[in-house]
């Protein structure tokens, strides 16, 4: 299994070079498969630098294209624009962030009140509740802050259909343990397995599935192998796509936060930055090694920032920026945008503009538009 203590932009960089070699068409026929936390995973784990910009998805896809071609490449490729899918959709579709929010504070009233589903909560995120597989997962995701995307699948599945637990409290404890944690996709994929997401389909986790897929290693009893999907109100309203705003002419204070590390890259424009601050906006009640994975790559990147533009970066204190404008890379719906104040000047970068207008729907709409993205944003 690979290691996160090093998150760094240069540790991403290596991390990367490791992995383009084998995301050819062995990773399209091999990442399903969760060969277990003692060896290298099936798929890149390049996503605890992809969501904290440490990579960016063109850096990322470019490399797979220069080694192996867009036909081999493919399913990876398609894999990184899911994770753009998903921050776009909940740029578009704000109000399923606020409801999941809700159903958090909701849930933990729950157990609070409710023996019953407390002991099973408990037993849950602990690990011992008997079902094979499901336990290991659980002890895996606190002890290491990872999972395989497949495993992470199975897990929501059963906690959701076979224990019957409220699925925000699954994706809440997810989100406080895993060291790639997104809001986005961390939010939207506990939805699309409860069947909210895709009203209706959900994801089933089924034993002989999991055998298949664990090499044998794992073969839980009793599934919930034909569920309902949950149901919902009225699904989450459709929102215009915020613009972003003008760049500043003139000296500027950057804002870092930890949607967005590398600042180098920023499209700036004609601002001379001058003075960097940063605002460290944790998942509510993240876990050590969570905080530890922000505090080591904001640090980093503080480094970098202060290299590169030739000034002083600190923490975002009260009166940081003097008089100066405030401007920040754009921060996806979440805790980072929460934080920020309401007088920076947000900038977007091109991918997200070239994604997040199609993520309104389905992934579909994403899919079918990679060609002319990649045409547009790439220079090969």
């Amino acid at each position: 299994m690979t290691s996160f203590t090093t998150m760094t932009r240069e540790a991403a960089l290596e991390r990367l070079a490791a992995v383009i070699p084998h995301v050819g068409r062995a990773y399209a026929s091999g990442r399903n498969t969760d060969v277990g936390p003692d060896r290298e995973p099936t798929t890149t784990a390049l996503s605890p630098f992809l969501r904290r910009r440490l990579l960016l998805e063109e850096e990322v896809v470019s490399a797979a294209l220069d080694e192996h071609g867009p036909e081999a490449a493919g399913k990876f490729i398609e894999e990184v624009f899911w994770r753009s899918y998903f921050k776009g959709h909940l740029e578009t579709r704000p109000a399923i962030w606020t409801r999941y929010a809700a159903l958090v504070a909701e849930g933990k009233d729950r157990i609070a009140s409710q023996s019953g589903l407390r002991r099973v909560y408990e037993s849950g995120v602990a690990g011992s509740t008997g079902i094979d597989g499901f336990d290991d997962w659980a002890r895996e995701l606190s002890e290491t802050g990872w999972l395989h995307n497949h495993a992470r699948m199975w897990f929501a599945s059963i906690w959701i259909f076979t224990l019957r637990l409220p699925w925000a409290l699954g994706a809440d404890f997810f989100l406080r343990h895993l060291v790639d944690g997104d809001p986005a996709s961390n939010t939207l994929s506990w939805r699309w397995v409860a069947g909210l997401h895709t009203r209706g389909k959900v994801y089933a986790a089924r034993a002989d599935n999991i055998r298949r897929y664990t090499d044998g290693r794992f073969s839980p009893q009793g599934l919930n192998e034909s569920p309902e999907a949950i149901e919902e109100g009225d699904p989450p309203e459709l929102k215009p796509l915020p613009r972003p705003d003008p760049i500043p002419n003139g000296e500027i204070a950057l804002l870092l936060h930890l949607d967005d590390l590398y600042p180098e890259s920023l499209p700036l424009g004609e601002a001379k930055v001058v003075r960097i601050g940063c605002l460290l906006a944790h998942p509510p009640d993240a876990v050590v090694h969570v905080r530890r994975a922000d505090e080591q790559a904001m640090a980093d990147a503080l480094e970098r920032a202060k290299a590169y533009f030739g000034c002083d970066a600190g923490p975002a204190t009260e009166g940081w920026a003097g008089d100066l404008p405030i401007v920040t890379p754009w921060a996806p719906v979440g805790p980072s945008a929460s934080a920020l104040p309401s007088d920076s000047s947000r900038i977007r970068r091109r991918w997200d503009d070239l994604t997040w207008p199609r993520a309104t729907r389905g992934y579909f709409q994403v899919k079918t538009a990679i060609p002319s993205i990649l045409r547009d944003r790439l220079v090969r």
